[in-house]
């Protein structure tokens, strides 16, 4: 299968700008929006979790963990898009590759429709969850799947964000073997 690395293949692989894919939004070297993107996903299960809960039990606890929980999810989701709005402004590979566009726009379809859950569940309390809120917070749950799906593109196709060996043949320094601990022998 044909590299999209190789000019040969990819005309944009020509462009140093292409290969530009180091995080410019990091904290000790970890990209803050890998760090982000965790708890609104987390929000969006729970929110769908605490949903069916209530349609099960009909105990209102769940209508106020729903409504928390997607709260949480858009606010955090707002700040993990600021995150990945600026490595898509300042990394210049980032933005020159289709996986960050549609991660981006499924991301802000996410932030929508988790918006729309908590406003919706703010405005009518325990009658916003069945049947709308379930509905929301179901379409959230595929939306985060597609969302999530070009993310991971990003970082394991593209390697955005990662440090990766050097591609001039200069070997890393290798591990010790299994049989040794710090260069003396385990036997």
């Amino acid at each position: 299968m044909p590299s999209s690395k190789d000019p040969a293949h990819n005309p944009s692989a020509a462009d140093p700008a292409w290969h530009d894919l180091d995080s410019r939004i990091a904290v000790a070297g970890h990209p803050v929006h890998a760090m982000l993107v965790a708890f609104p996903i987390a929000g969006v299960f729970a929110t769908a979790f605490a949903d069916v809960a209530y349609w099960w039990t009909s105990d209102p606890f769940w209508v106020r963990a729903a409504l928390w929980a997607s709260g949480g999810a858009f606010a955090m989701g707002c700040v993990a898009a600021l995150s990945g709005l600026g490595e898509m402004v300042f990394v210049p590979g980032v933005r020159r590759r289709a996986a960050a566009w549609s991660h981006a726009v499924a991301a802000m379809v996410l932030i929508g429709i988790v918006g729309a859950s908590w406003a919706w569940r703010l405005q009518e309390g325990q009658a916003a969850v069945l049947p709308w809120g379930l509905v929301l917070s179901w379409i959230g749950l595929a939306v985060v799947g597609i969302a999530g799906w070009h993310g991971g593109k990003l970082v394991f196709e593209h390697q955005v964000g990662t440090a990766m060996a050097p591609e001039d043949g200069a070997a890393a320094e290798p591990e010790p073997p299994a049989s040794s601990m710090n260069g003396k022998s385990l036997s």
